[in-house]
């Protein structure tokens, strides 16, 4: 690499520090392009050169914090029962939200046009561990509905935690809404194997929902070689009806 490329990557990283210092010191989380500038001892220039805008850079900030969170989740090997995964997941993703405040409601601000990388890679991670516990025939519904369901209920309580905590004080209220989303996306006996208070929804047609979503999981590993490409297709379709229950015939 030449002193050219080195220096061009230095300056990157110390524009990106010290706007990362910035968002996280700052009362309401926002920065200016002059301060960083100031601070990173640069010109606007060579700040807009890396980042094109405020909107990139703060882009930039993000996926950097995000990186250091989701490198304990990429490294992890998978555990053996996916749903305490999920479990300790939650957790984790709360315990983030409330050591970097800022960062996390910058990570989920309606502000950003685009969503950052390292949300879309976190939403295929929570969706991975969906597939693994539908595998084993542990949900009700399909992993991808799962995980919406699960991704916006975390995210929503961990910024009510850092947004208002003056009003939401109980220590108790993300296990709470954890367990109840669980309980509708879980099967009854994953529930109850793992001593909540929370009883699972038992569907509206007992055991078809839970049953789809593991035919689904095991077909998406190994497609049958009976079908051709089109069959597939349509049976998939038709499997992620049954496990979304009966909410799907309403949409």
């Amino acid at each position: 690499m030449s002193s050219d490329s080195v220096t061009a990557v230095s300056t990157k990283a110390r524009i990106l520090e010290v706007a990362a210092a910035l968002v996280a010191q700052s009362p309401d989380g926002d920065v200016s392009t002059r301060a960083v500038c100031e601070g990173a001892g640069v010109g606007a220039p060579a700040l807009y050169r890396h980042f094109g805008d405020k909107e990139g850079l703060l882009s930039a900030v993000v996926d950097h914090g995000w990186d250091k969170y989701l490198a304990t989740k990429r490294d992890r090997p998978p555990g053996t029962d996916p749903v305490e995964d999920l479990r300790d997941g939650w957790t984790t993703h709360v315990e983030f939200a409330r050591a970097n405040p800022n960062l996390f409601r910058l990570m989920h601000s309606p502000a950003m046009r685009t969503p950052p990388a390292a949300a879309l890679e976190a939403h295929r991670i929570l969706t991975t561990d969906l597939r693994r516990a539908a595998a084993q025939g542990k949900l009700c519904l399909a992993p991808e509905l799962a995980a919406q369901m699960i991704m916006s209920a975390n995210v929503g309580v961990a910024l009510m935690l850092v947004s208002r905590p003056a009003t939401f004080t109980d220590e108790s209220v993300s296990r709470r809404v954890r367990d109840a989303v669980h309980a509708t996306v879980f099967t009854p006996d994953v529930m109850a194997a793992t001593g909540t208070r929370e009883q699972a929804r038992e569907p509206a047609e007992p055991h078809v929902p839970s049953t789809a979503a593991h035919l689904n999981a095991l077909l998406r590993r190994s497609a049958p070689p009976a079908l051709t490409r089109a069959e597939g297709a349509l049976l998939t379709e038709w499997l992620d009806r049954l496990s979304n229950g009966s909410e799907a015939r309403d949409a």
